[in-house]
């Protein structure tokens, strides 16, 4: 019978990646990136160590997780990595926010031109203006996060508290959102702007779903340890900062 080989499941470096993988939370493309880099890193590390064993002996094992031991614990580096996946969900979360509202904003204004002779009941377009300013003020404060988070946080510490601000501040602009559906969508019907409005209302509410999960998820990282005992320093660009 022809050998099969090691099961990859007892692979040292695999099980230390798939454990470093479980306990990792964020945008998934960039979680994907650190764990290949930090694979690629460990297979690169016990090559050095093993220097010439058998690939297929017990050296390449003992090599292997020696690799694994140099390389620290999932509980040593995990918040090191953490950390940056964090930063990158708040990236993400404020470019979902800086990039939406101010789209509706122009979308809602525009329906407003277009339905000029139906206007929306007086209190509707109170609410429906300090809605608007709510979720405005979201998006400035988002689009400053993601200023924070770019180019100046290379060279300046990104402050400890700035991903929660960001969850909070897309949750603000979902909540928002979701208002404004509802009172544009209902007001509008009433005025007999139904077709345009159910539009808009179907185009709020999308919008709102994407900002309400990208603020969730970003709530669920910047509650996560990030302070390592052991100064680790997860793949160079893993937060994503590089990116568009």
């Amino acid at each position: 019978m022809t050998a099969l080989g090691p099961d990859p499941i007892d692979d040292p470096i695999d099980g230390h990646v798939a454990a470093l993988a479980a306990a990792l939370h964020g945008p998934t493309r960039v979680k994907e990136r650190m764990l290949t880099e930090a694979r690629d890193a460990l297979i690169d590390a016990a090559a050095d160590i093993g220097d010439g064993g058998s690939p297929d002996g017990r050296g390449a094992e003992r090599a292997a997780r020696q690799a694994v031991d140099d390389f620290g614990s999932v509980e040593d580096v995990a918040p090191a990595f953490q950390r940056e996946l964090t930063i990158a969900q708040a990236r993400q979360t404020a470019r979902v926010v800086a990039l939406t509202v101010p789209f509706l904003i122009v979308c809602w204004y525009l329906t407003a031109i277009v339905g000029h002779g139906r206007q929306l009941p007086h209190s509707a377009q109170i609410l429906a203006a300090h809605v608007g300013g709510v979720a405005a003020a979201a998006a400035l404060l988002a689009g400053v996060a993601l200023a924070a988070t770019g180019a100046p946080a290379r060279r300046l510490p990104t402050p400890p508290r700035l991903p929660l601000m960001v969850a909070w501040t897309g949750t603000t602009a979902g909540t928002a959102l979701a208002v404004s559906a509802l009172t544009l969508t209902t007001a509008s019907v009433l005025a007999g702007n139904w077709p345009l409005s159910a539009l808009m209302g179907a185009v709020t509410i999308a919008s709102h779903i994407r900002v309400a999960a990208s603020a969730r998820a970003c709530r669920e990282c910047a509650r996560l340890p990030v302070v390592a005992p052991r100064a680790i320093s997860p793949p160079s660009g893993a937060d994503g900062r590089t990116g568009p």
